[in-house]
């Protein structure tokens, strides 16, 4: 009673795994051209995709953007040494700031690695500083994206 759909488990076919592909390739592709490649109505593959993005196997869809066209960004890896065992917080911190663009918890060497992208150096110190109420950190500054 009350269950969450996302808690729920869906079992994902052929079709259904097709469709993912070519929507990753291509997440504006139209249903009736998606429909011709997996040999489906647009209608049928809308209801899959509907179903899919209920059942929380799609979370969403993003633009990827031309950097040369956007103001220049420092790229910066931070890795997070906790000092403190409230993770909850910590969550919590990094889904409110929009220069921490990924999260991932690690293993090895810290604790998580942080993928954050800020328009100066200011911005970058004022967001390290933030993070010294959690635990200590190690910053690595990306020098060029060569993949």
């Amino acid at each position: 009673m009350g269950e969450n759909i996302r808690d729920q488990r869906i079992s994902l076919d052929e079709v259904d795994l097709h469709i993912l592909e070519l929507l990753k390739s291509n997440a504006k592709m139209k249903m009736q051209d998606i429909g011709e490649k997996v040999h489906l109505t647009g209608q049928a593959v809308s209801n899959r995709i509907t179903k899919m993005e209920k059942f929380g196997v799609i979370k969403g869809y993003k633009v990827i953007l031309e950097k040369e066209y956007l103001p220049k960004m420092i790229i910066a890896f931070i890795t997070i040494f906790m000092k403190t065992p409230n993770h909850g917080l910590f969550k919590q911190f990094f889904e409110s700031k929009k220069e921490i663009v990924e999260a991932h918890r690690i293993s090895g060497d810290g604790c998580y690695m942080l993928r954050v992208e800020v328009e100066s150096q200011e911005i970058l110190s004022e967001l390290v500083d933030e993070l010294l109420a959690f635990g200590n950190y190690k910053v690595n500054i990306s020098i060029d994206q060569v993949k």
